[in-house]
């Protein structure tokens, strides 16, 4: 249920986009530059590229948008203000409410996500849907235009099935025609490793999890890549920015790590992968 916030054949024919080719709409560049942004987020737009990618999956106005795990609010501060803006519905997967192992965690994290983002005057009428292994479909069938996941998919494999589960929902709720878009720390070209303990997805993962679920690859873009990422870190992706992990998890950070080489490298190589649902 929707809740409003009161207060490789595919790959084959894919399309590679490089992001100088990419245009933004002008409503979207002004929400870009809008004082709702948090100047932490704004900050990594050098590495998160917001117009090129939402441009690329092909944000459009009027549409209905499901991001899920919103995380930090950085694709929200600026997906709400464009929906508002424009006539467009948006939608956040935030938590797991269904599950019953980890309801009152679920709860206070909805809570807290709907306290940060109930002043409609910045934000529209936002709104929120269940999202994690118990969660129930995420909206009504073939009713949105534009399904959003990025820098999640790592997470869903670490949950048996949970990955599976989460490309059928997406397809459920998307309309014929309509868009699953994938941002991803990208393990290519080396092997990804077992488990991917490491944080690095290989294409082929995200591809084949997609087509098992009945999407088509309908191109990918370079917006995200980082040539300068070695992957090779200590600590994995989470070595690098934003985390700026220096200790093995469980630990204090350590004041001793030298992030020097870390900083310059900046945050990760991204594989970002348009999917369509057929007509």
């Amino acid at each position: 249920m929707l809740r409003p916030i009161v207060a490789v054949a595919a790959a084959a024919i894919a399309l590679s986009v490089s992001a100088p080719a990419i245009s933004a709409d002008s409503q979207l560049q002004a929400v870009l530059k809008g004082p709702q942004r948090a100047p932490e987020n704004t900050a990594r737009d050098a590495w998160r590229h917001p117009a090129g990618t939402l441009t690329f999956w092909g944000l459009k106005p009027k549409q209905t948008v499901i991001e899920v795990v919103p995380g930090g609010g950085y694709w929200t501060e600026i997906l709400a203000p464009y929906a508002k803006a424009t006539g467009g519905t948006y939608v956040a997967g935030v938590t797991d409410v269904d599950n019953a192992r980890n309801k009152e965690a679920a709860a206070k994290a909805l809570a807290a996500f709907q306290a940060k983002y109930a002043d409609t005057s910045k934000y529209g009428q936002v709104r929120t849907t269940g999202f994690g292994a118990q969660s129930a479909p995420l909206g009504p069938p073939n009713s949105a235009d534009l399904v959003i996941t990025a820098r999640n998919i790592h997470n869903f494999t670490y949950q048996p099935g949970m990955l599976e589960k989460s490309m059928k929902d997406f397809y459920a709720v998307l309309k014929p025609g309509g868009v699953l878009g994938v941002e991803e720390h990208r393990a290519d070209p080396r092997p990804e490793v077992k488990g991917i303990t490491d944080g690095y997805v290989s294409k082929a993962t995200v591809v084949a999890a997609a087509e098992k679920a009945g999407f088509k690859l309908a191109a990918s873009s370079e917006v995200n890549a980082n040539p300068k990422d070695t992957k090779d870190h200590p600590f994995g992706v989470w070595t690098l920015p934003p985390t700026r992990q220096s200790a093995p998890n469980g630990q204090p950070a350590n004041p001793a790590f030298d992030r020097t080489k870390y900083e310059a490298i900046g945050e990760s190589d991204r594989m970002t992968l348009k999917f369509v649902k057929p007509s």
